[in-house]
């Protein structure tokens, strides 16, 4: 697979004028060849540098985010098998703030589109969900755009003192309630 990014990253520089167009393809498309969000946006700040990486990935962000929105609710049992992987990793009343999924799609290997279904669940219309998520997305687009070659030569020390501190921080800007529902707490056996 890796090779299949590269061999997309290389048709994207030999692109030309519509080197920005192939590239935000490629994020809409990325589902689709199981590429990670952050290839996308280490590649993008490769071929296109720290600004114009940066505004090319959080379009193509958005706009998969957007596309997952409405394929999602399209597809109600996969949004179930979403809806029941967040409770197994999550909780099952635990509701994540938008900061706190800010802070989670900064992490490599915590799904996109997992992610994308919390927000779903603290929005309450399409309009709210597309602005946190242009909101959610944008720290991601520029920290690994223009750190991008950065992280790749970090030691494995300095990424888990990384991720400890952003665990902390997820952490502490947690929701501080939580709700059960009566029927939850009272459960009764037929």
């Amino acid at each position: 697979m890796e090779l299949f990014g590269n061999y997309i990253m290389a048709f994207i520089q030999t692109g030309g004028f519509f080197a920005p167009l192939l590239f935000i393809s490629v994020h809409l498309l990325r589902p689709l060849f199981f590429l990670p969000v952050v290839f996308i946006c280490v590649s993008g700040g490769i071929i296109f540098g720290v600004f114009a990486g940066t505004i090319y990935s959080i379009i193509g962000i958005t706009l998969s985010s957007i596309i997952f929105y409405f394929v999602i609710r399209w597809l109600p049992k996969t949004f179930e098998r979403f809806t029941r992987m967040k409770q197994k990793l999550i909780g099952r009343h635990t509701e994540l703030t938008t900061t706190q999924i800010t802070l989670l799609r900064l992490i490599p290997f915590i799904h996109f589109h997992l992610l994308s279904i919390c927000l779903m669940e603290i929005t309450s219309s399409f309009k709210e969900y597309t602005k946190s998520s242009l909101l959610t997305n944008i720290p991601l687009a520029i920290v690994y755009t223009s750190i991008g070659q950065w992280l790749s030569s970090l030691s494995p020390i300095h990424i888990l003192f990384s991720l400890t501190a952003l665990l902390l921080l997820i952490y502490s800007l947690r929701r501080k309630e939580i709700i059960i529902k009566w029927e939850d707490f009272f459960q009764t056996s037929t």
